[in-house]
């Protein structure tokens, strides 16, 4: 399935984009890269676009459920990844937006699931599965309320927030193409599988007449022979 370049690079791009702004220090390949400090932001746009770094422990785009649900929103994760990547190989037959929709969002689930997983051990501040995903895209669009929460910019994300955004987008745009494909598909079965029944049909039809003829002819011999025999 080449779709799943998409999802590589997707988990390859935000994990690196993660790395870059936390920052890792890794002794046996001599790495060291302190990143940025948390709550720390820079300007790329003026006051429109910031790059700022938070570390998120709940759920995409900053929502927070509570620490007592960390560890199966954890778990949810990485039974939604498998989905997901069993889904994708069930339709890889299907159309091509609606494959890379998935393998983007396959891509996003992976990218944030290895936050959660790793990066409490490797950055050494929790166990498995209670790691926090690194988010630091900071628009200012307008204000909003989601969840509850009043917000006077757009939440802070990341690229698998902005890869599960865009497939599941795709999948909205492309749906009306989705729907047709299979209604098509359902009626070019239907109409082989009404040739095959023809077809048989039509193959009983011809091993019948071929049988009435032999025995036409079986009994004409037998009536000849009668007639020769007197």
């Amino acid at each position: 399935m080449k779709v799943l370049y998409y999802t590589f690079g997707v988990i390859f791009i935000d994990q690196f984009t993660k790395l870059y702004i936390k920052g890792i220090e890794i002794p046996f390949f001599n790495i060291s890269f302190e990143g940025m400090h948390i709550g720390e932001s820079i300007n790329v746009i003026g006051d429109f676009f910031k790059i700022t770094f938070i570390e998120n422990p709940g759920m995409a785009f900053g929502f927070n459920p509570g620490s007592d649900f960390k560890f199966w929103i954890s778990i949810f994760s990485l039974l939604a990844s498998i989905g997901l990547l069993v889904y994708l190989f069930s339709v890889r037959k299907k159309s091509l937006s609606l494959r890379i929709a998935i393998a983007l969002i396959l891509g996003g689930a992976a990218g944030n699931l290895i936050d959660r997983m790793f990066y409490g051990i490797i950055f050494k501040y929790a166990p498995v599965f209670y790691g926090k995903v690194v988010d630091f895209f900071d628009f200012d669009f307008f204000n909003f309320s989601i969840f509850g929460r009043n917000y006077d910019r757009w939440p802070i994300f990341n690229i698998a927030d902005a890869a599960v955004t865009v497939g599941i987008l795709i999948l909205v745009l492309f749906y009306k193409h989705h729907k047709e494909e299979d209604e098509t598909k359902i009626v070019e079965s239907a109409v082989v599988g009404d040739n095959i029944n023809e077809t048989s049909d039509q193959s009983v039809e011809n091993d019948e007449t071929e049988n009435r003829i032999a025995e036409s002819i079986k009994d004409d011999k037998t009536d000849k022979g009668k007639e020769i025999s007197i």
